[in-house]
């Protein structure tokens, strides 16, 4: 990349870092419950990788808003004509805005798989899950980016947001098999399973814990190329200006 365009990301990134420091009430929250619910469910499912892999699925379908936010709030401030107005390019824009977001999804889920591990007795096996589960990890965060990136330039307002998550994780995690096993589910929720992104995080996630590489992969790619989409239109919705401060 020329220095320049590094020198504008690196401007952007480091403004978005500042903003999550001072609003850091998403990942507390999104953080104490999870942690919360591990406990309780940990005594009825007795399955300590669907419990930690299920909440980590809803609740960072619920991050999402947080995602969003980062877009959405130049627009609630009428401030994205005038980031526009910059030398800063749309891909660069969507970049610095980007980083500190999926870092924080990183930190996420690795402190609740941390967390599962300690509290409700989730144990990787096989000598490849490091690996494996760091794959998992890295395309659900990718996925979840680049959803949230699309709706930050399709939502209106912060309760359309919180609404659409809200409705969205309960959705993908009830359909993808993260609240209950898949094989506890009735006959007409396993047949439309595949088409919720939480069964392929929920799969790609207990696949990873187990080791499995293989089971891993297929998945993560199937997310990979959702968040491919999400934010390939997300580029181009903002590119064309329909993210605008003036859509409010």
């Amino acid at each position: 990349m020329p220095r320049e365009t590094l020198h504008r990301i690196a401007v952007l990134t480091a403004h978005n870092v500042l903003l999550r420091r001072r609003d850091p009430a998403h990942l507390v929250s999104y953080l104490v419950m999870p942690m919360v619910l591990m406990l309780v469910f940990k005594s009825m499912l007795r399955e300590p990788a669907q419990v930690v892999t299920g909440l980590l699925v809803m609740f960072s379908v619920l991050s999402m808003a947080d995602v969003a936010t980062a877009g959405l709030a130049e627009r609630t401030w009428h401030t994205w004509d005038r980031l526009k107005a910059t030398r800063a390019r749309v891909p660069e824009i969507m970049i610095g805005k980007a980083l500190p977001v999926f870092a924080v999804l990183v930190l996420q889920q690795v402190v609740l798989l941390a967390y599962g591990m300690i509290a409700v007795g989730l144990r990787p096996a096989g000598t490849a899950w490091p690996p494996a589960l760091g794959l998992a990890v890295a395309a659900w965060c990718f996925t979840l980016l680049g959803v949230g990136t699309a709706l930050a330039g399709v939502v209106r307002s912060q309760g359309e947001l919180s609404t659409l998550c809200n409705i969205a994780a309960l959705s993908v995690s009830a359909l993808g098999g993260a609240l209950v096993p898949y094989a506890m589910m009735p006959a007409w929720a396993q047949a439309i399973a595949p088409i919720s992104p939480g069964y392929w995080a929920t799969t790609m996630l207990q696949a990873a814990v187990r080791g499995d590489v293989a089971g891993t992969v297929r998945p993560a790619a199937v997310l990979v190329g959702l968040g491919l989409v999400a934010g390939a239109f997300a580029w181009w919705r903002f590119g064309k200006g329909w993210g605008r401060g003036s859509l409010l």
